[in-house]
């Protein structure tokens, strides 16, 4: 911003200027909930026995169910109550504690 001499010399006008330079807006950023939160996602299906199988995608958590209805209310507990991150799998899935998570496809086959 460019004064002209009489701008510079009247202090109303230097008063004016320098408030508009100094005012800072008291705006706080925030980002939005799904992007904060942190919450992991978890497969629900069921395993080759027909038991229902929760289990988080990197094996930190996870159990065996006798329904549906179950295995969704302890994913729902386990991930800080976001449905959105659970993900119910239509092939058979294996509860597997050791830290890697594995679909049956996944599963070699016992010879016969």
């Amino acid at each position: 911003m460019h004064l002209t001499t009489q701008q510079r010399t009247d202090p109303t006008r230097r008063g004016r200027a320098a408030l508009i330079i100094r005012r800072k807006p008291n705006v706080k950023l925030v980002e939005p909930p799904s992007c904060s939160s942190a919450s992991p996602i978890v497969f629900i299906g069921k395993n080759h026995r027909g038991n229902w199988v929760a289990q988080e995608q990197n094996g930190l958590y996870g159990g065996l169910f006798v329904n549906r209805a179950q295995a969704l209310k302890y994913a729902l507990f386990e991930n800080g109550r976001h449905p959105e991150t659970i993900v119910e799998l239509s092939r058979e899935i294996e509860l597997d504690m050791g830290g890697k998570f594995h679909l049956s496809e996944n599963i070699p086959a016992t010879g016969t």
